[in-house]
């Protein structure tokens, strides 16, 4: 029997030490030794990259590259015991499209990847017994106490989209937020909505509208992210901002 396709191979473990930029990572191998990676995610991530964190790095095959290798998973560690995320922005996508093909949202007649409508490009297109679908898959590696959350910034791209969404739906075409939790472990997601309200809020549009909003879990392990199981969604919009003028989460 064939081997079953991993999204990583050359995986080994190391210790992050700090971050210069926001696309280099300067970590610590088990021999010792120190060197810089790429890291595949562009977003601010200061709650998994700390001092110390123990990391996962894939080695690149390609000799020439200014970074041997890319920081793709962390382990956050927690008084619940550590969680293993991945945090690679392309693995999302990745498993997405495994999980449509694989009938997540039922049987497909069509899958496009990257589709452009108008002046926007979708991650996902399909047809559906003649029905459009446009999926827009959002990767979350926020989580605090069990509850994951989206941006960790704000997101003007993913406001467009969602709004973009929201009057797809209401001409009759079938439209799709995911967020894909690149963790397991979660009891609920919930809108960021002390870093981007605007987009709690639209979201929480978009539903009513008939957008369909899932969240997902992932089994991840080094070497693999894959979709797993749903995790329950909640737009309700949070009390009003208490003293000190925050929302509370």
């Amino acid at each position: 029997m064939a081997q079953e396709e991993t999204l990583y191979r050359r995986i080994q473990k190391a210790a992050f030490l700090r971050r210069p930029n926001r696309f280099i990572a300067e970590v610590r191998l088990e021999n010792g030794q120190e060197l810089r990676a790429h890291v595949k995610n562009t977003g601010r991530c200061a709650e998994l990259l700390t001092p110390g964190a123990a990391v996962y790095l894939e080695f690149s095959e390609n000799p020439g590259r200014s970074t041997p290798c890319d920081l793709v998973a962390v382990v956050k560690e927690r008084p619940g015991g550590p969680l293993l995320i991945n945090m690679d922005s392309a693995a999302p996508n990745q498993a997405a499209g495994k999980w449509l093909a694989g009938g997540g949202l039922g049987r497909l007649d069509l899958l496009r990847a990257e589709y452009r409508l108008g002046d926007s490009r979708f991650d996902f297109y399909g047809e559906q017994g003649g029905r459009p679908l446009l999926v827009e898959v959002k990767g979350c590696t926020l989580e605090e106490n069990g509850v994951a959350m989206f941006p960790d910034a704000p997101t003007l791209r993913g406001l467009k989209h969602v709004r973009e969404l929201t009057g797809r739906a209401r001409q009759g075409w079938r439209c799709c937020v995911l967020l894909v939790v690149q963790m397991k472990g979660m009891r609920v997601f919930i809108p960021n909505w002390a870093t981007h309200r605007e987009f709690g809020l639209a979201l929480a549009e978009a539903a009513a509208a008939g957008v369909e909003v899932r969240a997902m879990d992932c089994a991840v392990t080094p070497w693999d992210m894959r979709i797993d199981q749903p995790v329950p969604v909640d737009l309700s919009l949070p009390e009003p901002a208490g003293p000190g003028g925050k929302i509370p989460k």
